[in-house]
């Protein structure tokens, strides 16, 4: 017989085997293995969020955090490490290795600015950590967090493009959007929605679900393939608001800050520079503008502002607890020795809970105050199922302890967090400190070089642009070594800085003013980590220098054009393509959860929704469409034989019932919003056409409902409304619900009243 020709292969090159006519006379050929070295470390990467720079025990804090601390003490603490100050964009710099303006994501993925530096997605001009690493042989695996993809394409509609498992990651599970209840969350596995496991009454909170995931993920894959090496992402939600903890842990944490923010300050500034976490004689910040002493508070302000304070110390020790019981499993199936384990915080403690702090998160998102009595009145709820809670001011400054200013600010109150090195293998030594200047974009390129690999220059046929970031490798056995980081640039919504060879200049912008007006302040880090002395009239000729590498920076890497427009203004901005750019929206009973980001826009709008139903009996009910949670949202629903429409306004009610009961059979039950004012109007209902009730509604959400989104026939998660117990799906026949939404135009109706 005559032998075939040489072989090409499509998915392997040529064949270098030979192939004839029978097997007998054929030679057999594998393509070789890519293996990695056999001692390759496993890769852990904890993301812990709005966390402040004191927050954890063994940088300052008397919050019980014994699995952080023992990460620090058998690794390093790096007390000069910065982040982006907000989110999504430090995510995108951690996973990228890149400036997050660079990479697309200026700002939230819930935006698209319409600039290459405010997408809202990350670029494929930047591969993902785990891209590179699954490529290379790891097994990626995260839990938790995303907050990398455009909001509205996270529906299960997609496109999948930026999820999780898009960007490099074999597993995932966890949620999507910016928060989420940890009692009640909106929960993704790979790419679907899923429903919680368990509910708050059988005990189930995020935490703990993530990190059950995470050991599971870990299982089964050392269990199959334990000669891999894996990469686990684990982003929790604590301790972003709300904050949400077990009972013994809120309880475990009464009266523990009586003393107030003040002395907590005091007491963590001292032990920060006791532990060298701080230089020696590095000054204590003056109080942010609105921080008023903790003695000058009313008794009922104190005893409000504490309790806030008191349910996020029991999120993060919660959270500490289930990061210690992943640990134990590392331990317990050999795998700690050569894991590296990373944590850090993804930006300072958050400024989103206002000056007296807060229940309601969206009363903040929309520019809205909160009663102070009222919370006062639902002070027991703090920290529990029934509120979603915020702490003030005060505490959040404590948190940063000893900086000024925020999460979303430029001050190092903003962009300095904890960051913990561990690998017990690898490590020359533990429980030190390391006071070198490093960024988030340094993450990458650091583990690169522990791994031995290199960021590939194309990927999937698309130019890399290069790796901005650098590697702290050289500071594990170097205590003292000058940094070689060269500069680092900093921007958020129009606040700005710029860090030079020890020096940072820094202006805070007031949004809506000219950048032409904000204050440049000048301070030499190298002796003044707190901030506390601006030396702009002093040294003019540095500063000068200093602003002017700003701008260097900033055409370098994408961060023009500035950009101070808030989330509540781009809330309003659907992207192209958005299922929010429609007018009429029809939605039908099995549907998937629909994410908040891509709902009808109803705020502030003239707006109808319709049910066609089908009863065949009087005690056929329940909820027919639903949209929100505890904080904010609507719902319309059958209950008792009769029509109901609730608005949720930050805890406020308009309930309308149809007067009379309904008819047994086909039926369209509608509720219509006219405006009569800006964010107000009245609202009908009708029972197949004809009237069946009205309310006044003197104040509805100008711009944002929140982050729970919208369900058909049922509502899931954190209830919209107290009528009703658990999900109270519909009982009868619901064949759609249909919105008709008024065009986004001042007066514009979106068609003929009913009546």
């Amino acid at each position: 017989m005559t032998n075939a020709s040489p072989h090409q292969s499509s998915t392997s090159g040529t064949f270098q085997g030979k192939i004839g006519t029978t097997y007998d006379e054929s030679t057999p050929w594998w393509p070789e293995q890519q293996a990695l070295p056999e001692d390759t470390p496993n890769v852990v990467v904890i993301v812990l969020d709005d966390v402040g720079f004191s927050d954890l025990g063994c940088f300052g804090s008397d919050i019980e955090t014994p699995a952080m601390d023992a990460l620090a003490t058998g690794g390093l603490r790096y007390t000069n490490f910065h982040t982006t100050t907000l989110c999504s964009p430090t995510r995108a710099s951690l996973l990228t290795g890149r400036n997050h303006h660079s990479v697309g994501m200026r700002m939230l993925s819930n935006f698209d600015t319409g600039f290459p530096s405010g997408r809202g997605r990350v670029t494929k001009a930047a591969a993902m950590l785990p891209e590179v690493l699954r490529d290379n042989g790891f097994n990626t695996m995260a839990v938790g967090k995303w907050h990398l993809a455009p909001m509205e394409q996270t529906t299960a509609s997609g496109p999948y493009t930026q999820w999780p498992l898009s960007r490099g990651f074999e597993r995932y599970y966890g949620f999507l959007e910016a928060e989420t209840d940890s009692f009640y969350p909106e929960l993704f596995y790979d790419n679907h929605a899923v429903a919680p496991p368990k509910t708050p009454e059988e005990g189930y909170h995020l935490s703990e679900d993530l990190v059950d995931r995470a050991i599971e993920f870990v299982t089964d894959q050392t269990s199959v393939t334990p000669e891999k090496p894996f990469f686990m992402y684990m982003a929790f939600g604590a301790a972003h608001a709300p904050h949400q903890a077990p009972q013994e842990y809120l309880e475990k944490y009464r009266g523990r800050f009586d003393h107030g923010w003040d002395v907590e300050r005091a007491t963590r500034h001292a032990r920060q520079i006791e532990r060298g976490i701080l230089p020696p004689g590095t000054e204590l910040a003056p109080h942010n503008p609105g921080v008023e002493p903790f003695d000058e508070l009313s008794d009922n302000e104190k005893k409000l502002s504490v309790r806030l304070q008191e349910a996020y110390a029991a999120m993060l020790d919660h959270t500490d607890h289930h990061i210690g019981r992943f640990m134990e499993f590392l331990e317990q199936i050999g795998q700690m020795e050569n894991t590296i384990t990373i944590l850090l915080s993804d930006n300072g403690a958050s400024q989103e809970g206002g000056q007296k702090g807060s229940l309601n998160p969206t009363a903040f998102q929309n520019g809205l105050s909160e009663d102070f009595d009222e919370m006062l009145a639902r002070i027991d709820e703090i920290g529990t199922t029934r509120a979603h809670a915020n702490y003030p001011w005060g505490w959040a400054q404590a948190g940063n302890t000893p900086f000024k200013r925020y999460k979303q600010n430029t001050h190092e109150g903003g962009v300095r967090c904890p960051l913990i090195v561990q690998w017990p293998r690898g490590l020359p030594r533990t429980d030190e400190n390391r006071q070198q200047f490093h960024h988030v974009s340094d993450i990458m390129p650091t583990l690169f070089e522990l791994l031995g690999l290199q960021a590939p220059e194309v990927y999937i046929g698309i130019p890399q642009m290069p790796i901005h970031g650098t590697s702290m490798a050289y500071t594990f056995d170097a205590p003292t070594a000058p940094t070689r980081k060269e500069a680092q640039y900093f921007e958020m919504f129009g606040h700005r800085a710029i860090w030079h060879d020890g020096w940072k200049a820094v202006s805070f912008h007031q949004r809506g003013s000219s950048f032409d007006d904000d204050k440049w302040e000048l301070y030499h880090h190298d002796t003044d980590f707190s901030e506390c002395n601006d030396l702009a009239e002093e040294r003019p000729e540095q500063l000068q220098k200093m602003v002017a590498r700003f701008w260097v920076e900033a055409g370098k890497y994408d961060v023009l054009p500035l950009d101070d427009n808030g989330f509540a203004l781009r809330a309003k901005i659907p992207r192209p393509g958005s299922p929010r750019r429609r007018t009429t929206f029809t939605y039908y009973p099995g549907m998937a959860h629909l994410p908040g980001a891509a709902v009808p826009p109803v705020m502030n709008r003239a707006h109808r929704i319709t049910a066609f139903v089908d009863r065949t009996a009087a005690s056929d009910e329940g909820v027919l469409v639903s949209l929100g949670n505890i904080s904010s949202g609507y719902v319309l629903y059958v209950k008792d034989n009769r029509l109901v429409y609730e608005y949720n306004f930050l805890g406020t009610r308009y309930t309308v019932t149809s007067q009379d009961e309904l008819p047994l059979g086909s039926a369209e039950l509608t509720f219509e919003f006219i405006k009569t004012g800006d964010v107000q109007g009245v609202g009908h209902l009708y029972v197949s056409g004809k009237p069946a009730g009205e309310t006044d509604m003197p104040q509805v959400l100008p711009h944002f409902f929140g982050w729970q989104g919208l369900d058909v026939g049922r509502d899931t998660l954190s209830p919209s409304s107290p009528g009703y117990d658990g999900e109270f799906a519909f009982t009868g026949k619901l064949e759609k619900v249909v919105f008709d939404v008024a065009p986004d135009e001042e007066g514009a109706e979106p068609f003929e009243r009913i009546d």
